[in-house]
């Protein structure tokens, strides 16, 4: 028993501690975006289903012999694909879809090892039933369950802020030997009991005695595994972008998750229909009110509490009947085979079909309904009030998410969405002005009045730290080049002046074309301007010294922050492009993070000199902003209007040096 537990324990530890620990490895490589991990989740799940499917087949087909060899032979095979360490053929050239080349870059890397680790929990739970026939063989799935959740817990709060991503792998590679040997014991002793021990033929019978199931079984449990994967990554994808971009908020939703598996199989009877069906449906039709409520932004108070509660109990009514539904043992590996291909489906729907489909976030509102409907399906059997109040339920809540379908496309001029998020563009008739919006964030705005229409917004007017560096750059007679990390809406592009070139980089090509659409920044400017597509960092690593005058790199104001870009190795590709009097600003303004500190950090490891400019923009329209600007020539910082606005930056005990190995987003939390 100690043995089972413990293979169980170890494969779905490291089976969950390798995700977070390859898409921080790739996440650089592909724009820092959310759906970086998003896109890793449904590799992730195809994998457990092939895992799955393997140990389906492999129970039901082969004798026990077989299947024990078979599985050592690819176990043994499997350490010949270690280490962990994704190859750097495979970062993208800008102009492919990301999707495609994140799921071969982690088949190639961790395919085998992580196939191997997704079959364990099935199959030793099918060895265990066989050799300990009376015991409660669903309890492994609720340990594999908890140790999951014990990994995803650990690496942001006991791995990441200690260790570099290169020891991670190595560390995480030494870990699946272990698991290695562990399993093969695991199998040799199965095999060795089975045939000394065999277990009597009745009690076999007695523990496995139970209907067939039905094709209607096996359809909910496809729909109802499906439905938790579904709203997981759709109540993940809202709370994150279109509630607050809070770093770590994924976490949450995913923990809770894991904590309804853990409580629906635990065996004591956690989950109860008739306790949590009227939960359910106050829960849900809440979330529907306040996706509609407010024009749809909940203070973050009550919608983050709001969601995670909803999520919490929808994934207990979708587990819990899951739970309630299962087979007797010998039906166990089917069971998961239904439970992986539902999950994949669900994931596979958020992640790839959703953004072809929708140009926003409309699958949350479409889920709530649909989990109402299958609610109201598994309560038909009790008091009719209680099915007809869920289909109640379900009317009111797809009243409110057709208003909040139609509050989004009525206050927008453009909607689009792709593989890095979704983007709105709208006019405000109070104020005049027109604005690009990536959920929460807005990345830029320019007033519709022909007279104004060339100022500078937001975070680039002149009083700023970018608008005081490109001036004092200006002053010489001769012409410049700017470069812009980040394009916005083009509003740098204002500062322009005949002779000047002004190059954007950006990675999403929405943005370059609502840009060119939507705004006139790039079309008015004096400047010549060029857009490079495709990931700015990896761009500037291939292309010839730039001889930039000024270097504004502008991407760190969400949540999802591209840490490759505010690295010493960056720096290193950002001095490779700068005049020797140059000057590189960082946009630094973020509600979350403090990450001047990081940027003084590393300048001081090449010996730059900086200056942290605060603008509070108390007497007009401006946002108030942070720049950190960055040069080798300290006569620039030392300008009367630059010097007498800079400010003290403040210092973080203990901070370390951010690599291409190491950072540590939880040290710099404000």
């Amino acid at each position: 028993m100690i043995l089972y537990a413990l293979t169980i324990f170890t494969s779905a530890f490291l089976l969950f501690l390798v995700q977070p620990i390859m898409a921080k490895q790739i996440l650089p490589w592909f724009g820092g975006s959310a759906s970086v991990w998003t896109t890793c989740l449904v590799f992730f799940q195809f994998v457990l289903l092939f895992g799955y499917t393997y140990t389906d087949w492999t129970t039901r087909n082969l004798r026990s012999r077989k299947q024990v060899i078979v599985h050592i032979v690819l176990l043994v095979l499997s350490l010949a694909t270690l280490p962990i360490i994704p190859d750097a053929s495979w970062k993208p050239d800008g102009d492919d879809d990301p999707s495609f080349r994140i799921l071969g870059l982690l088949l190639v890397t961790i395919g085998l090892p992580y196939f191997l680790l997704s079959t364990t929990g099935p199959l030793v739970q099918a060895w265990f039933a066989r050799t300990f026939p009376a015991g409660t063989v669903y309890r492994l799935f609720a340990l594999s369950n908890f140790a999951s959740l014990l990994a995803l817990l650990s690496y942001p709060f006991a791995v990441e802020p200690w260790v570099t991503t290169e020891q991670q792998s190595y560390g995480w590679t030494a870990g699946y030997v272990v698991f290695v040997v562990l399993c093969i014991a695991a199998a040799g002793y199965s095999l060795r009991s089975q045939s000394q021990f065999a277990p009597a033929k009745a009690a076999v019978d007695k523990v496995n005695t139970g209907p067939t199931p039905r094709v209607k079984d096996y359809v909910l449990w496809l729909l109802l595994s499906a439905m938790g994967s579904f709203m997981l990554l759709a109540v993940t994808n809202h709370i994150t972008h279109d509630v607050a971009s809070v770093p770590f908020l994924w976490i949450l939703p995913l923990s809770l998750y894991l904590v309804t598996f853990i409580l629906c199989f635990e065996g004591r009877g956690w989950y109860q229909r008739k306790i949590f069906l009227g939960p359910l449906l106050v829960i849900v039709g809440a979330m529907a009110w306040g996706l509609h409520a407010d024009g749809g932004v909940m203070d973050i108070k009550e919608a983050i509490p709001l969601y995670l509660a909803g999520l919490f109990v929808t994934c207990m009514f979708f587990h819990g009947e899951l739970a309630n539904m299962k087979p007797a043992p010998r039906y166990l590996t089917t069971f998961y085979l239904m439970v992986s291909l539902g999950g994949a489906l669900g994931g596979l729907i958020i992640g790839f079909v959703a953004p072809k489909l929708f140009n926003t976030y409309y699958e949350f509102g479409i889920g709530l309904v649909v989990t109402l409907l299958l609610a109201a399906y598994c309560a038909r059997n009790m008091r009719v009030i209680v099915p007809v109040l869920a289909l109640g339920v379900a009317g009111f809540t797809a009243y409110n998410v057709y208003q909040y379908i139609g509050m989004l496309s009525n206050d927008a001029r453009v909607m689009a969405r792709n593989f890095y998020g979704t983007l709105r563009v709208k006019d405000t008739d109070d104020e005049g002005v027109r604005r690009m919006m990536h959920g929460v964030i807005m990345h830029g705005e320019q007033y519709l009045k022909p007279a104004k229409r060339r100022e500078p917004t937001t975070y680039y007017g002149a009083s700023s730290g970018i608008g005081l560096a490109i001036a004092a750059r200006a002053s010489a007679p001769a012409t410049m080049r700017v470069g812009v990390v980040g394009l916005g809406a083009g509003t740098l592009a204002t500062y322009g002046r005949p002779g000047d070139v002004f190059r954007f980089y950006e990675i999403n090509p929405e943005v370059i074309d609502l840009a060119n659409k939507e705004f006139t920044f790039l079309a008015d400017s004096r400047a010549t301007i060029e857009t490079v597509l495709g990931d700015a960092r990896l761009n500037m690593e291939r292309e010839a010294p730039q001889q930039y005058d000024v270097l504004a790199i502008d991407a760190f104001s969400s949540d999802s922050i591209p840490v490759h870009l505010i690295t010493h190795e960056a720096m290193a590709v950002y001095l490779r492009h700068l005049k020797p009097d140059g000057v590189i600003a960082f946009h630094v303004t973020n509600r979350f993070l403090q990450l001047a500190p990081v940027v003084k950090r590393i300048a001081e490891g090449y010996q730059l000199h900086t200056a942290l400019v605060v603008d509070d923009a108390e007497d007009n329209d401006l946002a108030k902003t942070d720049w950190m600007l960055v040069t080798r020539d300290n006569r620039i910082l030392d300008r009367r209007e630059i010097a007498g606005n800079a400010s003290a930056v403040e210092q973080i005990p203990g901070l370390r040096l951010w690599t291409d190995s190491y950072n540590n987003l939880f040290k710099i939390l404000k």
